[in-house]
C-alpha cells in the first residue's frame, strides 16, 4: 500500500515470460518501440524509466547519459540488471510511483510505458513524476484507451455496460484501468505538463490479423497509422509526449550524490556503508544486489 492507494506488485511474477514471451506480442513490441522513439528526445543527461520492469524498452533509451530504471517489483529489476549487466549508465531503483525517491528536477527525460493503467490514482502519479522533472523536460506517457474501435462496437451491440466516451476512467479488472484520450490529456495539464504530440499504437492487435498478416507489413502499416494520432484516437494504446511547463530550472545537472532524497520526508540522503540514510527522518535505506531499495525502510 501506497497510504491508503493500492499498488499493483509484479513481484515474483513470470511476467516477462507468460505475456512478451512466445513471440505472440512481438507486433506490439515492434510497434511501441517505433512510437517510442518518435517521440523522444534525441538525447539527454538524465531520464526516468517508471514502470521499467524487466528493461525490455530500456535499449531505447541509450542516448541519454544515464538511465534511472524504477519499478515497484524488485524482482523484476534484477530480471532488468541480469539483461543489461554491469554498465554504469543504469541505476536500478525499487520505489513507489506515489512517493519518488528522487530531487526535483533530477530528470531532463521521463517515460511510463504500460504502467499508468494499473494506477488508482494517476494524478497524484503523475504530478510526483513532474515533480522530478526540470521545465522543458520531456514525458512520453502510454496509455490503455477505454476509446478504441473494440470497445465502441461492443457497446453499441449491448455487449458492455460502460460508456467508451465518457471521460471518467473504467476499471475493467482489479487495477486494470483503461482511460479516455482527452481525461488523461486534462490530467498532463493539470500536473504542469503540456501535451505537444499522440500517436496511435496497436492499430492492428487482433489475434486473427495477426496470424493471417505478415508480421513485417503489420508493422510498416502500423508505424503509417501512428502519423494519425492528433487528429483521432481509435486505438487501445496511446503514447503522448508532454513538456514539462513552469518551474524553475537548476543551473547543473543534479550530480548522482544529491540524485536521490527521502520518500518519506523529503529529507537528504548520506550514504552509508550498507545504503543510504535520511538526515531528516533518520531511515535507512539498503542498497542489495546492484538495486537501491525505497520501498521499505530498513
Amino acid at each position: 500500500m501506497s497510504d491508503s492507494r493500492p499498488i499493483c506488485d509484479y513481484e515474483g511474477s513470470t511476467y516477462r515470460i507468460d505475456f512478451w514471451g512466445g513471440g505472440s506480442r512481438e507486433y506490439e513490441d515492434r510497434v511501441e518501440r517505433i512510437a517510442l522513439r518518435r517521440l523522444l528526445p534525441p538525447g539527454g543527461s538524465r531520464i526516468l524509466e517508471v514502470g521499467a520492469g524487466f528493461g525490455r524498452l530500456t535499449g531505447e533509451l541509450a542516448a541519454f547519459d544515464q538511465v534511472v530504471l524504477v519499478d515497484y517489483s524488485r524482482s523484476m529489476l534484477r530480471e532488468a540488471r541480469e539483461r543489461l549487466g554491469d554498465d554504469r549508465r543504469y541505476l536500478y531503483v525499487a520505489a513507489d510511483v506515489y512517493k519518488l525517491p528522487f530531487a526535483p528536477g533530477a530528470f531532463d527525460a521521463a517515460t511510463m510505458i504500460r504502467v499508468i493503467h494499473h494506477l488508482a490514482d494517476p494524478v497524484a502519479a503523475l504530478k510526483e513524476i513532474r515533480r522530478t522533472m526540470v521545465p522543458g523536460a520531456t514525458f512520453v506517457l502510454e496509455f490503455a484507451s477505454k476509446r478504441h474501435i473494440k470497445a465502441i462496437l461492443r457497446y453499441w451491440l449491448g455487449r458492455q455496460d460502460w460508456n467508451p466516451f465518457s471521460r471518467e476512467p473504467v476499471e475493467f479488472a482489479p487495477l486494470n484501468f483503461d482511460f479516455h484520450p482527452d481525461y488523461i490529456k486534462e490530467a498532463l495539464v493539470k500536473v504542469g505538463f503540456k501535451p505537444i504530440r499522440r500517436l496511435t499504437v496497436s492499430h492492428f492487435r487482433h489475434p486473427l490479423l495477426k496470424r493471417l498478416i505478415p508480421l513485417r507489413l503489420l508493422v510498416w502499416a502500423d508505424s503509417l497509422a501512428q502519423l494519425t494520432g492528433d487528429w483521432w484516437q481509435l486505438t487501445p494504446s496511446v503514447f503522448i509526449a508532454s513538456r514539462a511547463v513552469n518551474g524553475d530550472r537548476p543551473p547543473d545537472v543534479i550530480p548522482e550524490d544529491v540524485l536521490f532524497r527521502c520518500p518519506e520526508c523529503g529529507g537528504q540522503l548520506e550514504r552509508e556503508a550498507e545504503g543510504l540514510a535520511c538526515v531528516g527522518c533518520g531511515r535507512r535505506w539498503i542498497i542489495r544486489d546492484g538495486i537501491h531499495d525505497f520501498k521499505e525502510s530498513a
